[in-house]
């Protein structure tokens, strides 16, 4: 993750462009500008984006690109839903990259990883709970706060080595040995932030929740 510049060559990037191109603009069209009207949506839409942009920071690696670092794609899902969602991880990745740790050229790469990767599948994984589990504090908590967040980032650590792998840049056999693995960690980590944040939320602040809290209390928003 927080890919520099450098790593993949020309026909990556550019084709990484015009798919995040396409994705913001999506995102864009369907988010529900109207939530950030509410002054406390707004300042907690602005305060997880500052969060991230420090917890991005916060990260370890060894070689060029294969670094590891929290994501929060999950609890950003929860609170705003896919598109803005989207848009925030983006925002966040701007100011990660106007500060110098990860790369201009590959911005693209970067937001289809972390912010694509990591929210689709936690946006999947939520539907998936919708349909199959009874609306529960507790299905909440675990399945939708902490098993999605530690799936979210094992998928955004599974997508970066494969583009590596199929650009070359590192081998396949290191990446399965030396760096994939690593996530499987990272993901405890990140489920166990994710589930105090949505334990807090689900029980303090459910209007912050996409849905108003409405799949825990119903006709409470």
């Amino acid at each position: 993750m927080n890919l520099p510049d450098g790593l993949l060559d020309t026909g990556w990037t550019v084709f990484a462009w015009v798919v995040y191109a396409a994705a913001a603009v999506q995102a864009a069209r369907r988010a529900p500008w109207r939530l950030l009207a509410d002054n406390a949506r707004l300042n907690a839409f602005l305060a997880m984006i500052v969060a991230l942009i420090l917890l991005w920071h916060l990260q370890a690696g060894v070689k060029p690109g294969l670094s590891l670092h929290l994501l929060g794609a999950t609890v950003f899902t929860l609170c705003f839903g896919w598109p803005l969602a989207f848009v925030g991880l983006s925002v966040v990745l701007l100011g990660v990259t106007l500060n110098g740790a990860a790369g201009w050229q590959v911005f693209a790469v970067n937001a289809l990883l972390m912010a694509g990767v990591g929210v689709a599948v936690s946006h999947a994984a939520h539907r998936l709970v919708d349909r199959l589990l009874p609306g529960h504090l507790f299905v909440f908590i675990f399945c939708k706060g902490f098993f999605t967040a530690a799936l979210a980032v094992i998928a955004v650590g599974s997508a970066s080595s494969l583009v590596f792998a199929l650009a070359g840049t590192y081998a396949g056999h290191y990446l399965a040995d030396e760096y994939l693995p690593y996530f499987v960690l990272l993901g405890f980590s990140e489920a166990w932030l994710s589930g105090m944040l949505s334990t807090l939320l689900a029980v303090y602040r459910p209007q912050l929740l996409a849905d108003g809290g409405e799949a825990l209390f119903p006709g409470r928003k």
